[in-house]
């Protein structure tokens, strides 16, 4: 029987791995360091037979520490092994990073079920409706928003296969930059915050996940853009891949009031503003919430100027601990103004002590205090010095505002071009529109500033601000669904009691098919990370790892070097293996050799969460393609996906090398907000 192309490609991998291993290993003299790099062969052919990755990883670290305790202590292998799975299994139990995991699944699992994601879709379809690709870019942008409700890629790929893909194709859009435009936005939840990868990554790196967050900012939204633009510049090129959207397709439906108020002109702005003098057969009150719907934008964006300029032109406020040290006291004194007050800065080489450090350090409490101090402390109870009152230097001078800077006013003047522009063409279907979008992405979209926010700016921890998260996701589902029954119900006037019943009913499903998924995922991942505690541990006491960091060593590698080489492993590992298998097995490979190279585990993080995405879109093992594929229509040959992905794939790998050249674009943020 003819084997499909899928599996001559598995078996390739497969071979390519047990050839050179059966044909490079001294089996005459095997050592610990020589079954461990077999037991790594070995898990990687598991894993593509189709093995379950966690209870392999758990049999394999078993059977191979078990033979590593053997090698010492025979007798006592058995019982070391099974202490050694316990301490793993409950140092998994206790790790507080992982309990982010299943709050962030819930929340996007409730957000994808609630069907918020549909309505997203819609609006942001009429918003573009003018821009090229349309279709495409409102795809992109729609994915780039439910990756931040959601890091679950194969959720957000399979859920825009079923809502954008056959709205493009109806369009007449080329099957294969659909098919692109779905899979790259789909595994924009890879990088973008809340990514489940990077707080899995965290918590095997030890590196801060709000760091993690906060650097990946910038290059997940630097990756959407450049997205969006391509889409743009190939729509502009070559319309017949992306024709523009019938006039049918753009037309939205005012509301009686807007047409009776449009007969007068077709700026929104001054056609409210007039009516709500003159009347024009309109409710006043219908005029005043609409003048404040429309006003909104101008709003915010006072908002945001206003907030610039209090952070911009801030009095600063220095710190002056000047008295504190003149009266003796350095509990407030700065590092410098200790040391300098102790004698440790520019100690003559003749008075240090034999030690080379300095003389030897003064019993008692006022070791560190200089000489007057010391007088001061000595004086009997009841004369102790009084301290001077110098409130101006002890809590700090406060001055007057700093000027306003030159890019406050450039800031300030493209916020008055934007509100010119913005109502300048503020038409009525324009308004409507906007009413869609308040509708359906700003309430979403608060809830993720909210849940991210709150995460970057410390005020809660990933845990809390995921917690308040699922449950911010619950009352939106709940509202939308009571809306949507609300509308749906008779014409002659709802009944609240049976709306009511129907909201409840559905949210109950929804509760139950969210839980279920989110056990389901976090049980996985759970189990994954104990699986790869035994493996990890059966690894390093076999040596394997000590081999490895030998062999690296011993090319003598720059790190750019280093860089490209684990980089270019990872992004082959991508094809065959889940992202949590490479970073729960592979990660703590090459943690150890990091600082042997200067490199920041932060910053390698965001490139291998960058790397691994570019492996999703990377054929001929594409994960992105086969869920696109799973709900896509008989006639969209997998072949035609693997090629809308190519162009995506190549701009992730100018991301990639953009990210390495310029290092500020993924560490600006954290260096800002946490002074790394």
């Amino acid at each position: 029987m003819k084997l499909r192309k899928e599996l001559w490609f598995g078996f390739s991998l497969m071979a390519a791995i047990v050839i050179p291993v059966i044909a490079l290993m001294p089996w005459a003299t095997l050592t610990n360091g020589h079954l461990g790099l077999m037991m790594l062969a070995l898990i990687c052919v598991g894993i593509m037979l189709g093995f379950p990755t966690a209870f392999t990883l758990m049999g394999m670290g078993v059977f191979f520490a078990w033979l590593a305790y053997r090698s010492v202590n025979p007798d006592l292998a058995v019982r070391q092994v099974l202490d050694l799975f316990v301490q793993r299994t409950y140092g998994v139990m206790s790790n507080d990073v992982l309990i982010a995991i299943p709050l962030f699944l819930f929340m996007g699992y409730l957000v994808e079920r609630a069907q918020l994601i549909d309505r997203l879709f819609r609006s942001l379809h009429l918003a573009t409706a003018r821009v090229p690709g349309s279709l495409a870019v409102a795809t992109i942008v729609t994915c780039a928003i439910f990756a931040t409700a959601t890091g679950i890629v194969g959720a957000v790929v399979t859920l825009m296969g079923l809502l954008a893909f056959p709205a493009m194709l109806k369009a007449g859009y080329n099957v294969k930059v659909a098919a692109g435009a779905v899979t790259a936005g789909g595994c924009l939840g890879i990088l973008i915050p809340p990514s489940v990868l990077l707080i899995v990554y965290g918590a095997v790196a030890g590196v801060s996940v709000v760091q993690l967050y906060a650097g990946a900012f910038l290059p997940g939204f630097m990756l959407a853009s450049l997205y969006v633009g391509y889409v743009i510049v190939l729509a502009k090129l070559r319309p017949e891949l992306m024709p523009p959207l019938a006039e049918a397709e753009r037309h939205v439906e005012l509301p009686p009031w807007a047409q009776t108020l449009a007969q007068q002109g077709s700026n929104a702005l001054t056609g409210l503003a007039r009516a709500l003098g003159a009347g024009r057969g309109v409710a006043k009150r219908t005029v005043l919430g609409q003048l404040f719907v429309t006003l909104v934008p101008a709003l915010f964006i006072a908002a945001c100027l206003g907030a610039s300029y209090r952070v911009a032109t801030a009095p600063e406020v220095e710190a002056s601990t000047a008295g504190l040290v003149e009266s003796g006291g350095l509990v407030a004194a700065s590092e410098l103004e200790r040391e300098a007050s102790s004698g440790l800065i520019g100690t003559p080489e003749a008075e240090k002590g034999e030690s080379g450090v300095g003389d030897p350090p003064v019993e008692g409490a006022n070791a560190a205090l200089p000489a007057e101090a010391n007088e001061g402390a000595q004086e009997p109870p009841g004369e102790a010095p009084v301290l001077e009152e110098k409130p101006a230097e002890i809590a700090g001078a406060v001055h007057e505002r700093l000027p306003v800077p030159i890019w406050l006013w450039i800031v300030f003047g493209i916020g008055v071009i934007a509100v010119v522009v913005i109502y300048r063409f503020w038409s009525w279907e324009r308004l409507e529109i906007f009413k869609l979008l308040l509708t359906s992405f700003f309430p979403l979209a608060l809830l993720i500033l909210l849940v991210l926010g709150s995460i970057v700016f410390g005020l809660a921890t990933p845990s809390e601000a995921a917690a308040v998260g699922g449950f911010g996701g619950f009352v939106l589902a709940a509202i939308y669904r009571f809306i949507g029954h609300w509308r749906e119900a008779p014409a002659s006037g709802p009944s609240l009691g049976p709306v009511v019943w129907k909201t409840v009913k559905q949210l109950g499903n929804i509760l139950k098919e969210s839980s279920f998924l989110t056990a389901k995922t976090s049980a996985m991942v759970c189990w994954l990370f104990v699986g790869s505690g035994i493996f990890s541990a059966a690894f390093a006491l076999l040596g394997g790892q000590e081999i490895i960091e030998k062999w690296v060593l011993s090319l003598d590698m720059t790190p750019v070097q280093f860089m490209i080489l684990a980089q270019f492993i990872i992004f082959i590992l991508g094809w065959p293996l889940e992202w949590t298998e490479i970073i729960i097995i592979f990660m703590p490979i090459f943690l150890p050799l990091l600082p042997h190279f200067h490199i920041d585990p932060l910053f390698f993080g965001l490139l291998v969460a960058l790397n691994l995405q570019t492996a999703f879109l990377s054929p001929p093992v594409a994960m992105a393609a086969f869920y696109l594929k799973g709900v896509s229509p008989p006639h969209v040959t997998l072949n035609a996906i693997f090629a809308g992905m190519l162009p995506f794939m190549g701009i992730q790998i100018v991301a990639l090398i953009g990210l390495y050249t310029f290092p500020e674009i993924g560490l600006w943020l954290p260096k800002l907000l946490y002074a790394r």
